[in-house]
């Protein structure tokens, strides 16, 4: 069930986000978002490539911190408005997957990135 919500969050939502925010480019705006999804791409730089257990937040360089700083500032300029809401939503939908992945497992939320951010607030 955790995989099917996932990537619907990444390839569906995106397409309802096009529709609600950018109509007048809907197709053109849910392309990019779709593009986005290539920020994945820094999966291949950890070892192994793929660790259920592992919150892709904090851990992958297109999925840090800083990247999402850069992310944010990026929607405050218009012209990047739909790929910046693109990665935002990428984010949100992989930060609700490491949700789903604390559930299941205490110590992966300690020993991820996202304990020294929120710590005690989960």
């Amino acid at each position: 069930m955790q995989e099917i919500i996932h990537y619907s969050l990444h390839f569906l939502a995106p397409g309802l986000l096009s529709y609600i925010f950018f109509r007048e480019q809907f197709l053109k705006a849910w392309a990019i978002m779709l593009l986005t999804m290539l920020m994945d791409i820094d999966h291949l730089l950890a070892t192994p490539v793929f660790d259920p257990h592992r919150c892709s937040i904090g851990f992958h360089p297109l999925h840090s911190f800083w990247a999402i700083g850069i992310y944010l500032l990026m929607f405050i300029w218009r012209p990047l408005r739909i790929p910046a809401t693109g990665f935002l939503f990428h984010i949100f939908t992989d930060f609700q997957d490491c949700l789903w992945i604390f559930s299941k497992c205490a110590t992966c939320f300690k020993e991820s990135e996202l304990y020294l951010v929120f710590g005690s607030w989960f």
